[in-house]
């Protein structure tokens, strides 16, 4: 008959053993996020996006749209970020409608070729450029999302949504009532020094 003591020492161990045994289930869930440069924007500026993922295991393809308000920012391009192709071997990249449909990046993907493992780790995917073309208040987010192991299963990346604030372009007028308050201050600092 065990001990209570030598009871205890076994049944620690074994949980200990089971936990090492499963480290999958301790690990961060993968992330899909959007890191804007710069976070902010005026009117005529372009606005680069970098869509991250974090935390990913065995990533071997993905594809997602983009939607955003048309009335604040036009998308002027996209390329592929460097993640895919990290541990070396070929990838496809690409975007079905880049601006055909306004407020939407439609379908963009990214894959691997060949029996080559995927990817593990963060990165970036993709890179989108936008032009401000309104001043206001655009949310982007994802939509069409889905991520793939090397063998065709599902991972599924948790994902949020980025808000962009934009400005106008101050007037000329704003210049002026700028510059005029400015000289203003030096004639009245020079008049208290003399």
């Amino acid at each position: 008959m065990l001990s209570l003591n030598k009871w205890k020492y076994q049944a620690g161990a074994a949980l200990l053993a089971a936990a090492f045994a499963a480290p999958s289930a301790y690990a961060a869930d993968p992330s899909l996020s959007i890191v804007a440069t710069p976070s902010t924007g005026v009117v005529g500026s372009t606005i680069d996006l970098d869509i991250r993922i974090a935390d990913v295991t065995d990533l071997y393809s993905y594809n997602f749209s983009l939607v955003f308000n048309p009335s604040y920012l036009q998308v002027t391009g996209a390329s592929e970020g460097s993640f895919l192709g990290t541990g070396g071997g070929a990838t496809d990249f690409g975007v079905v409608d880049l601006n055909g449909t306004p407020g939407l990046v439609s379908y963009v993907y990214g894959a691997k070729f060949g029996a080559v493992p995927g990817e593990s780790g963060s990165g970036s995917l993709a890179h989108l450029s936008f032009k401000v073309i309104g001043a206001g208040t655009s949310t982007l987010g994802f939509s069409d999302v889905g991520f793939f192991n090397f063998a065709g299963n599902d991972i599924a990346p948790q994902y949020g949504a980025l808000t962009l604030v934009t400005t106008a372009v101050p007037e000329p007028e704003t210049y002026l009532m700028m510059g005029v308050g400015l000289i203003g201050l030096a004639a009245l600092r020079r008049r208290r020094a003399g």
